[in-house]
């Protein structure tokens, strides 16, 4: 997190097991058909909770069942959508459970296991006296619908795939299906079939959505979709519901020719706009759903763990195979292991070390902070920059240095002659050797005459071009502009960072 630690970070072999599991909620919905659409309400946060809230199944028409993290283990919680009260329905030591189903015609429920040691399998939970019971002693399980209070189809870990096995309990016998499916499995209403993504052949990109008949192992097409498309959900009347990033889309076979949109999420509705885990009641009136934590939350505990000096904590906030760097891209360490190798060395020899942001950019999953560091008697200014999935993926710092002019007057120079659309003003605040990058690294202008050629166009076809600034964070020679901007009636947000030399705009970096 701190530039602070430019210092050389030495590889060591380091577990965090299951302690950086991406913080997610759970979220419930109304859903409401009248006049042949269907509509979704408001959603709310049932979970509520610090840490992995995940995986929601409906036990009834008014009770959700969902895997919830309580006193660093995962537990099985339900919800009470009529008394909006959770429960705990399991307490194993040395163990987590996830992906909790009703098992069919009985006061009982299903869910993967997985154990301190590693073992990894699906087990029965009696909710009358509360033991437990392998089902599938010899197959480790990853995601399992019932088909029948008999018969279980699940995804079995394979190497570095999941397969489709149907397992009939009564017989114990078992056939693999499919191989190389996803996650997804549900029962398809008012049929004997089941549906599952199979990713076994990526055409153009596309994944596809099937059925299975698990007795005559009888399989059929029923949708291509995007690669990315993990989760999808079947409503009472065989709509399919699926999620892509803020977007819930449907598709009904047999009627509709194409996906269409059912509702796009919008900030004021979601803290974050990354949908998953969909899940319908059986009466069809409610829609459950997981989101990642917004990406300030997650940014905001790694400063606080930082500033506690909670190491474990604080690296949690990270992925596997979080980057960390200089900008714009001086490489300083690759992966959790080396990230918290080198805050442990850091913190034996910095007794005193303090952080307070000072101003915070969020734009999409990358949140921007300006954040000053006291250690000891002495402070500096910095620039962290985080792109976000769940847990920081790249951590970038930018550095305070001396110069000997303002970049923000140039900056400023150049907002307004880009709000009143004068080219040649605009432009003379560039450097003729200019480049216009993307936040990735990919170059989009390279020189003022490619950048004219660019704007002519864009400022002569927007007459209501006007951008507004937000926030403004000036550090060195760099200024990072939060932006709005109005064009053709439409507004859009933007980041934009500005790197000046001798006066001039030398590279400007968007972040969308």
């Amino acid at each position: 997190m701190k530039q602070i630690l430019n210092i050389a970070f030495v590889s060591v072999i380091c577990c965090l097991n299951s302690y950086a599991q991406q913080g997610t909620e759970v979220y419930l919905a109304s859903l409401d058909r009248s006049n042949d659409s269907l509509k979704i309400g408001t959603p709310i946060n049932i979970s509520n909770n610090e840490g992995y809230d995940n995986q929601p199944s409906f036990f009834s028409d008014d009770k959700i069942l969902f895997a919830s993290t309580r006193n660093n283990q995962t537990d099985i919680a339900l919800y009470d959508i009529n008394d909006k009260t959770t429960i705990w329905l399991s307490n194993t030591p040395n163990g987590s459970e996830y992906s909790p189903l009703k098992i069919l015609g009985r006061d009982a429920i299903s869910a993967v296991r997985l154990d301190e040691d590693g073992l990894q399998r699906l087990y029965e939970y009696d909710l009358k006296t509360g033991d437990s019971k392998v089902l599938l002693p010899d197959l480790k399980v990853g995601y399992h619908v019932w088909f029948s209070s008999d018969i279980i189809v699940c995804t079995v870990l394979i190497e570095n795939r999941m397969d489709l096995v149907v397992y009939n309990l009564k017989e114990n016998t078992h056939y693999t299906a499919h191989k190389n499916v996803g996650r997804s499995l549900h029962k398809i209403p008012k049929s004997n079939l089941i549906s599952y993504i199979s990713k076994a052949k990526i055409n153009n990109g596309t994944w596809t959505i099937k059925s299975l008949n698990p007795i005559t192992k009888d399989a059929s097409d029923i949708l291509n979709v995007f690669s990315k498309i993990e989760d999808v959900t079947w409503s009472p009347d065989g709509t399919i519901l699926f999620s892509d990033k803020s977007r819930i889309a449907k598709y009904q076979p047999q009627i509709d020719n194409k996906i269409s949109t059912l509702h796009e999420f919008h900030p004021t509705e979601l803290e974050m706009l990354a949908i998953s885990r969909l899940s319908i009641s059986p009466n069809g009136k409610y829609l459950s759903f997981v989101t990642k934590d917004a990406p300030d939350k997650i940014v905001q505990k790694q400063v606080e763990t930082f500033n506690a000096r909670d190491l474990e904590a604080f690296a949690s906030c990270y992925s596997e195979d979080v980057v960390v760097k200089n900008f714009s891209q001086d490489t300083i360490s690759i992966g959790r292991e080396q990230l918290k190798d080198g805050y442990e060395a850091f913190y034996k020899k910095t007794p005193s070390i303090e952080v307070k942001v000072s101003s915070r950019i969020v734009i999409g999953s990358t949140v921007i902070d300006q954040e000053f560091v006291t250690i000891g008697d002495k402070q500096k200014q910095q620039v962290a920059i985080y792109e976000t999935d769940g847990l920081i993926k790249t951590m970038t710092f930018i550095r305070d240095k001396k110069t000997t002019f303002d970049p923000e007057v140039i900056v400023q120079k150049q907002l307004e002659a880009y709000n009143n659309r004068d080219i040649d003003g605009f432009l003379a605040t560039y450097s003729k050797q200019a480049k216009i990058y993307r936040y990735s690294g990919e170059l989009q202008s390279d020189g003022s005459d490619a950048m004219r050629s660019d704007y002519v166009d864009f400022f002569n076809s927007s007459p209501d071009l006007h951008c507004e600034i937000v926030n403004r964070i000036v550090i060195g020679n760099i200024v990072i502009d939060e932006e709005s901007i109005t064009a053709n009636g439409k507004i859009f947000k933007g980041v934009a960072i500005y790197e000046v030399e001798n006066n001039e705009i030398v590279k400007v970096t968007f972040v969308n």
